[in-house]
């Protein structure tokens, strides 16, 4: 990797609050995606594939995408973010330079071409685009089957009832065995919510810690010794008095699980109450694999910013550049989208579950 993302140490050693939490400890692995060019031979987020030349590309053949009303071609969408990039930079600059203006020239061309053909059949397949490349190299907390040693994610880019999130494929496989390798994958006709699931390429900083349940994953025990304000108050570490009447607050934002795209770790829940995922082929309770977040961090978790990325932060947003959304990718309302392996066998079917 050619860059490194460090988290800050949690303004609190929870194990010394609440040692009845050490048993819990769990690693996870923060990807920190952040804007590149990866290659086929890199992990990242929104990058190009190792996907061999004579392997069909992954395709979503289900009836049930729903209709948002509001899509846009792949190429559209990130040539409209580039241009806004660019305009942010150098506001007295022209509404199109010559190169945007071609590249829309050929987007109009063959969305054109497209639409005269008239609008795609409901039940034909849509292209998955890629989500991320994960080499265990560079996550190894990733559990692969046999001698694979690369993780690859795809969805489709259109939501599916009745759930509203997109559809998602994985595929492991062993690099050393991958040949010649497709160079131009095909393309959906469109994507929805205005191209939030057209991740932005970014390369990855790996970067392991330790993580903690949620207050919602606790058992009932725990939830109320996290939650009394005199054994934060008896430990005399510094927690903030506007806390006293729900430290639980404290403790999710600030020591519990962290922010960002992730491999394992704790789930993030808040929108939900916990809702176990079991294994459709041996009931066994599914753990987390990745997950897919809109934000990098957000106003209530702060101190999850790396050192690295502080002082942006702190400048405010840049169009399409803001370091707490590097990959462009929203999902539900601005929520995670969770993948669950089963920890009996990764070749059984995953799951997923918006938080």
């Amino acid at each position: 990797m050619v860059f490194v993302r460090t988290t800050p140490p949690r303004p609190v050693d929870v194990t010394e609050v609440f040692p009845e939490l050490a048993p819990l400890a769990r690693a996870a692995i923060r990807l920190h995606p952040r804007a590149g060019s990866p290659s086929v031979r890199d992990s990242s987020v929104g990058g190009p594939l190792l996907w061999p030349v004579e392997e069909s590309w992954p395709h979503c053949e289900s009836a049930q995408h729903q209709d948002t009303g509001f899509r846009e071609y792949p190429a559209a969408v990130r040539l409209e973010r580039r241009r806004l990039a660019r305009l942010h930079r150098d506001p007295d600059g022209p509404e199109y330079t010559p190169e945007e203006s071609a590249i829309k020239e050929r987007n109009d061309a063959v969305l054109g071409e497209r639409l005269d053909a008239g609008p795609p059949p409901a039940e034909c397949p849509v292209p998955m685009l890629p989500v991320a490349q994960l080499y265990v190299r560079d996550v190894p907390l990733l559990r692969p089957p046999g001698q694979a040693d690369v993780l690859q994610v795809l969805w489709c880019p259109y939501d599916h009832k009745p759930d509203a999130k997109p559809s998602t494929a994985l595929f492991w496989r062993c690099a050393a065995e991958v040949g010649d390798v497709l160079a131009v994958p095909p393309e959906p006709y469109e994507a929805d919510w205005g191209g939030c699931y057209v991740p932005e390429p970014c390369l990855l900083a790996p970067e392991q810690i330790t993580e903690y349940p949620n207050s919602f994953d606790l058992s009932a025990e725990l939830g109320q010794l996290v939650g009394d304000w005199s054994r934060w108050q008896a430990a005399d570490v510094g927690v903030d008095s506007s806390y006293a009447d729900y430290p639980q607050e404290f403790y999710d934002g600030e020591l519990a699980d962290a922010p960002g795209w992730k491999v394992g770790g704790w789930p993030p829940w808040g929108r939900t109450d916990p809702n176990p995922r079991f294994c459709a082929i041996c009931d066994a309770r599914m753990v987390p694999l990745l997950t897919i977040a809109s934000f990098e961090w957000d106003g209530g978790s702060g101190s999850w910013v790396p050192y690295e990325d502080q002082a942006a932060a702190s400048a405010g947003r840049v169009a399409w550049q803001s370091p707490e959304e590097p990959t462009a990718v929203q999902v539900g309302s601005t929520d995670n989208m969770q993948l669950y392996v089963c920890p009996a066998s990764p070749e059984h079917p995953h799951t997923d579950l918006i938080q």
